[in-house]
């Protein structure tokens, strides 16, 4: 087993803010490889003969490094380690678990010959003082767990081989994790992996969620959570999720339910995506939907009742991936038509894509095709099924979801 995949988009996208005048601010969900990719990083660094007295990293997850430290404290014990006339490569791993961070990373962006790096596992990092401090001063990375491309090279499957049974790898992919360590407990069994997920799941919502935001009702948040899970894919609103949990015997504020969920996507477990008027070309307000961070997580969440619906998990997939190759996403809706996601691509053009899991009959042909069909303009428009044969139809282009995801990004823009 890989102790750990290159991840060399991640990798080329520091490299190529190196030394530039701005701090790199890395996040993610925890234990989606932020540290790890930092250690690489650092590793490329090394290789480029810079020096190691030239690299100070702290880890803010281990209390020695902050407990009984104001940020002054550790602001002048990173000052006095510096080499004086070199570059210094400060990586601030996990920052927001010290009060004031903010001050501390400005303290340092201020001082000459400084190249800063730091990562959180919550939007908080960006949403807080710190992005008003430092608008403009930033450039945000977002790491997702492992793609089914590396995810498959994490399990050393060579995907130049034409026969590989690609369906079953991908069951595989979805029914345990994408997350790094998680993939590397797949010799010791899946109880290992459910283990490591309950964890994380735990860290998260007891550490970033319950406690830093005072939540006294868990079993009210539990219950969200569960059900936003169980939706991923379906148009949601607070009010219509308040409405099911009150017929269940629950009453829950719409406005409760719309904070809970905020905390949810500010800790990465949840990905939110707007809707798209495709007709006004305006985005809408309201029936947001919603996709999970790793697909793994449903064996918590959701437990026996995993979704049924392969439909949905693939297009969860999907969008984790047109995110990573770097998209803007929402989904699109007129009067007489849905489709899956508008994009628009690095480079500022629009891409429309319909998800189905197979195209077992006429209906499901008619339905899948005749969403994009009814878009009358003329970017480009997918249709990603798991079909070994597939048709374009009316401008359309039909490819197999597999063959896709295994596609470089570079190929894709």
């Amino acid at each position: 087993m890989v102790k750990y995949t290159n991840r060399k988009q991640y990798i080329d996208k520091l490299l190529s803010y190196k030394n530039k005048d701005l701090i790199k601010v890395v996040s993610g969900l925890r234990r989606s490889g932020k540290s790890t990719l930092l250690e690489l990083y650092r590793e490329h660094l090394q290789k480029q003969g810079i020096g190691k007295r030239q690299i100070q990293f702290y880890n803010f997850e281990l209390p020695e490094n902050y407990l009984n430290k104001t940020w002054s404290d550790i602001y002048f014990e990173i000052k006095k380690k510096m080499q004086p006339d070199k570059t210094n490569y400060v990586f601030l791993d996990e920052v927001q678990n010290i009060p004031l961070f903010e001050k501390l990373v400005d303290g340092l962006f201020a001082t000459e010959n400084t190249d800063i790096y730091i990562t959180g596992s919550n939007a908080f990092l960006l949403s807080s003082d710190l992005a008003t401090l430092l608008s403009g001063r930033y450039i945000e990375i977002s790491i997702l767990p492992f793609s089914f491309k590396e995810y498959l090279t994490a399990r050393n499957i060579d995907t130049s081989n034409k026969y590989l049974n690609y369906e079953a790898l991908f069951f595989d992919y979805i029914n345990e994790t994408s997350l790094p360590k998680g993939v590397e407990l797949r010799e010791s069994g899946f109880d290992k992996i459910y283990e490591y997920l309950e964890a994380i799941y735990t860290t998260i919502i007891e550490k970033d969620i319950t406690q830093r935001h005072q939540i006294n009702d868990k079993r009210a948040f539990a219950n969200i959570v569960k059900f936003v899970a169980s939706n991923i894919g379906n148009a949601l609103s607070p009010s219509n999720i308040s409405r099911t949990l009150k017929e269940d015997g629950q009453n829950i504020h719409h406005a409760t339910v719309e904070k809970y969920i905020e905390y949810l996507v500010e800790s990465f477990v949840f990905y939110k995506v707007n809707r798209f008027d495709l007709k006004g070309k305006k985005q809408l307000a309201t029936q947001e939907k919603y996709y999970l961070v790793d697909v793994g997580l449903l064996n918590i969440l959701a437990g026996k009742e995993r979704i049924n619906d392969r439909g949905h998990i693939l297009e969860n997939i999907v969008y984790l991936e047109l995110l990573r190759r770097g998209n803007k996403i929402w989904t699109g809706t007129a009067r007489n038509t849905e489709v899956d996601f508008v994009c628009k691509t690095p480079i500022g053009e629009i891409e429309y894509y319909q998800v189905a899991w197979q195209m077992t009959n006429e209906n499901t042909e008619e339905r899948e095709f005749g969403s994009l069909e009814k878009i009358n303009d003329n970017y480009p428009k997918y249709l990603l099924t798991t079909d070994s044969f597939t048709q374009n139809r009316s401008g359309v282009k039909h490819l197999n979801v597999f063959n896709w995801l295994l596609e470089t990004s570079e190929k894709q823009e």
